[in-house]
């Protein structure tokens, strides 16, 4: 399976920038997935990788083979860069079975009957899907559908398996049983898999790396867990994690070594981390809702704006002076609307962000 490496790559139509000095390196047997709001260039990216865009200016490398070069003129086209493409309407041919949908592209690719039969054999039984190789695609379900569309696609072994939003059309409960199913088959497959989506649940939940846009750009390319414990600004902070996190502007009083001295939410506290030389007077601190516990003893107190119980949580909004905080407790609990609770700050992942830029500045603990 082949390394994808591009290099300041750009995309733009006419006076729109699509994809803006974009770098970028997708691992052999990696699982990225390109994320970010509608519009911020993730779904050209894919394009433009597999060949169905053709970028403005950079470079594109797939198993150390250049398939793009805007200064020496190359361009291979989609079917020389020997890869799969499962698009969000998964594109099925009505008139064929499902064991015709999936041999359709070994029969253009001039495989014998009997190398076909045994391909399609396996794809059926890869997903799960042997007793509907006689069914037409609407006599599927949605989730059905996506498997065949899945097998298709790596049908012919393509190096990588590029996938569009393939989720969006089913309902929430197949979409995570599908969800389930695509990590799985990463596994099997061992392939390279290059993701698109809008869903930062679904990003956190399949990628080994995450790369997320923003307006063209590249926020922050990471594993999950990295971007949802360190991200690299307010915006990446903001997209991943639901219910998102707190953000709450501070002002520095002082500093000493490793602590910083704030004055938040009308009271000072002290910061511990690994802070940067110089710090700006105007600060916000991130705050994810799971590190703000409701507690009778805590030194912040606020008011109850409104409960959300969801069985296994209960998210609450609180009002705390001019701030609209949330918090996260574990199992149904229900509070009074308007009812006065106190508020802790704890663990080590409090991130200060500049309140200016909104850029990374230190991660730590907070107390009051």
């Amino acid at each position: 399976m082949p390394q994808i490496i591009l290099e300041h790559v750009s995309k733009r139509f006419e006076r729109f920038v699509a994809v803006e000095d974009l770098n970028l390196e997708i691992a052999d047997r990696g699982f990225v997935t390109l994320l970010g709001p509608s519009g911020c260039g993730k779904t050209t990216t894919l394009r433009m990788i597999a060949g169905l865009e053709t970028p403005t200016a950079g470079r594109i490398l797939i198993d150390g083979k250049p398939v793009f070069d805007g200064e020496k003129g190359i361009n291979l086209p989609p079917n020389k860069r020997d890869i799969g493409f499962l698009f969000q309407n998964y594109a099925l041919w009505p008139h064929m079975t499902v064991y015709e949908n999936i041999a359709f592209g070994l029969e253009m690719l001039k495989w014998d009957r009997q190398r076909i039969a045994a391909r399609v054999g396996e794809m059926l039984e890869l997903l799960k899907i042997t007793e509907f190789g006689k069914r037409y695609p609407a006599e599927l379900s949605g989730g059905q559908q996506q498997r065949v569309a899945i097998a298709r696609t790596l049908a012919p072994s393509p190096r990588v398996l590029f996938m569009d939003e393939p989720l969006s059309n089913l309902d929430a409960k197949l979409r995570g049983e599908m969800r389930t199913e695509l990590k799985r088959l990463h596994t099997d497959t061992n392939s390279t898999f290059v993701y698109v989506t809008h869903d930062q649940l679904e990003a956190m939940t399949l990628s080994t790396r995450v790369c997320l846009m923003e307006s063209g750009r590249l926020q922050q390319y990471a594993p999950p867990l990295e971007i949802y414990n360190r991200p690299a600004n307010t915006f990446v902070a903001s997209f991943v994690g639901n219910p998102t996190m707190n953000f709450i502007p501070a002002r520095v009083e002082g500093r000493e070594a490793g602590t910083a001295r704030l004055r938040v939410l009308g009271r000072t506290a002290v910061f511990t981390g690994d802070l940067p030389p110089r710090l700006p007077e105007g600060v916000t601190l991130g705050i994810r809702p799971e590190f703000l516990p409701i507690r009778e003893e805590g030194p912040v107190r606020a008011q109850v704006y409104s409960t959300l119980p969801a069985g296994m949580e209960t998210t609450v909004k609180l009002k705390c002076g001019e701030e609209m905080l949330t918090s996260v407790v574990f199992g149904s609990v229900d509070y009074p609307v308007d009812a006065g609770v106190g508020l802790d700050v704890v663990g080590k992942d409090i991130v200060l962000f500049d309140g200016e830029n909104g850029k990374h500045l230190s991660q730590g603990a907070l107390q009051f």
